[in-house]
């Protein structure tokens, strides 16, 4: 995966692709939440979940309480 950051001017190009109108004073502001938003899914692909079962392996409702109140 690249480390290069995205630039404003790449915000603004992409923004028109996807066909959104993007105020020249907004291309910085959305560059730098894409780049933050990067970083944290960076890290998240990271995490090893190996012995994690998914989702659908979890029942709700199933619970069992028997606490004495």
């Amino acid at each position: 995966m690249s480390t290069v950051e995205l630039t404003p001017p790449e915000a603004a190009r992409w923004a028109a692709r996807a066909g959104l109108v993007l105020p020249a004073e907004r291309h910085a502001a959305v560059a730098a939440v894409a780049n933050h938003i990067h970083g944290v899914v960076a890290v998240l692909r990271e995490l090893d979940f190996a012995d994690v079962p998914p989702a659908a392996a979890y029942h709700t409702g199933q619970e069992q309480h028997d606490a004495a109140v």
